[in-house]
């Protein structure tokens, strides 16, 4: 018997990194998405928080995300235009990757420029991933069956994790070492090496299998008129709302949680290791063990799971904070990470059900896209107004915020996975 196992379990192995290969494009795309962004925009809130300067002009930061909640300016034109490169969505993911490549060794010559010019370019650099980012979740939506997206949701978050604690706990981390120069141009050849997989992922023969199974694609509907993102957010305003409410108060409750942090007196390099390796490792995990969760207990009770662990937290912070009690705050931060984890896969497989369509990557770029643009200007505002009233009544005031909007999110969804016969 004991002869037997040892080939039974070589065989599962196989069985299990076979099962696993054809997500490896979609992974090594999402580590570079959140090293990139996690490099530009993930460090310099903290180094600068610590330096002193003002929670207002630390939150100005979060602009270089802007074009991430852009993407729908510019999403029908992926839909509508073929690059006469490999094919159509890699074709744009090859030219969005190669020019986020070519901004980074610009940007790493530039450590003494004015700040005006290092944040344009930062932006720009954003807007290349993004744009890589809408391109390759249309080519999930076109190519993947319904049934494997949660796995490719998994793929993606375990990915992103994985590149936050490339971007931010090890660039950053060993910024001391590496300068400027050395740190940024490590993130332009991660970004150059991760393109390489998707290159010989086999897009016309998987797009061709799945209109033959009846899929509603680009590819297998007949031409739609284009008729652009204002026309088509009009069809999806009411999914984008309950994601832009969903996002701006996920944002409120645990977004400046570490900033608080600092001003509760614990040292910059703690929570700089907590928001570049503790935070990416947790959503790692949970991003593993979330599609299975979902399976066993329902989407919809994972959701609600999520939610009350993200609203013990803040409260643990509110106290935290009124009573100036670091350790406490530490742990309210992490108990945030570990449920705010559970709600990753659930919101990212729902966008990818809801962008099911003849446009995939416009109506991508509008739910995820256009839902975090609404949320910008609180992003933005959050650390000025906790700097006003204070963090215990900054916590306090977030938490019925959050509640309404995850109890819209649960009823959206719920009623998705109602009308489609799925469980929920």
């Amino acid at each position: 018997m004991t002869g037997s196992a040892g080939p039974a379990i070589g065989t599962r192995v196989v069985d299990t990194l076979a099962a696993l290969r054809p997500l490896a494009p979609f992974f090594c795309l999402y580590v570079t998405f959140g090293a990139t962004l996690g490099f530009l925009s993930g460090g310099a809130p903290l180094i600068l928080r610590a330096r002193g300067v003002e929670l207002a002009e630390v939150g100005l930061l979060q602009l270089i995300n802007l074009p991430v909640g852009l993407t729908f300016l510019w999403a029908p034109l992926l839909d509508r235009l073929r690059l006469p490169i490999l094919g159509h969505r890699i074709g744009w993911i090859a030219a969005a990757q190669a020019a986020s490549v070519l901004l980074l060794v610009v940007l790493s010559l530039g450590e003494a420029w004015p700040l005006p010019a290092l944040l344009a370019l930062a932006i720009a650099a954003c807007a290349c991933v993004a744009t890589m980012d809408i391109a390759l979740e249309a080519l999930v939506v076109e190519t993947v069956p319904a049934e494997r997206r949660a796995f490719v949701a998994s793929a993606k978050l375990c990915g992103a994790s994985l590149g936050g604690i490339l971007g931010v706990g090890v660039l950053v981390g060993s910024y001391d070492s590496l300068g400027w120069r050395g740190a940024v141009l490590a993130c332009a050849a991660l970004d150059a090496l991760c393109l390489l997989p998707i290159l010989g992922y086999r897009e016309s023969r998987l797009r061709e299998t799945r209109t033959g199974r009846g899929a509603g694609t680009a590819a297998g509907a007949g031409p739609e008129r284009w008729s652009g993102s204002l026309a088509r957010l009009r069809r999806l305003g009411g999914r984008v709302l309950v994601l832009g409410a969903y996002f701006a108060a996920s944002y409120l409750v645990g977004g400046p949680n570490t900033l608080a942090l600092l001003d509760l007196g614990v040292p910059l390099g703690q929570v700089g290791t907590l928001t570049g390796t503790v935070l990416p490792a947790v959503n790692l995990v949970m991003a593993l063990a979330a599609g299975w969760l979902a399976a066993r207990f329902g989407t919809v009770r994972l959701i609600a799971v999520g939610a009350l662990g993200v609203l013990a937290s803040g409260g643990l912070m509110v106290v935290a904070c009124a009573g100036r009690v670091p350790d406490l705050g530490i742990t309210a931060a992490v108990l945030g990470f570990v449920a705010g984890g559970f709600l990753g896969v659930p919101v990212f497989n729902m966008i990818y059900r809801w962008a099911q369509g003849p446009k995939p990557a416009t109506d991508y770029a509008l739910l995820f896209g256009a839902a975090f643009f609404a949320a910008m200007p609180l992003r933005v505002a959050a650390p000025a107004l906790a700097g006003w009233i204070g963090w215990p009544g900054y916590f306090a005031a977030t938490l019925p915020l959050y509640a309404a909007a995850v109890a819209w999110l649960a009823v959206a969804v719920d009623r998705t996975l109602r009308d489609d016969g799925a469980v929920r």
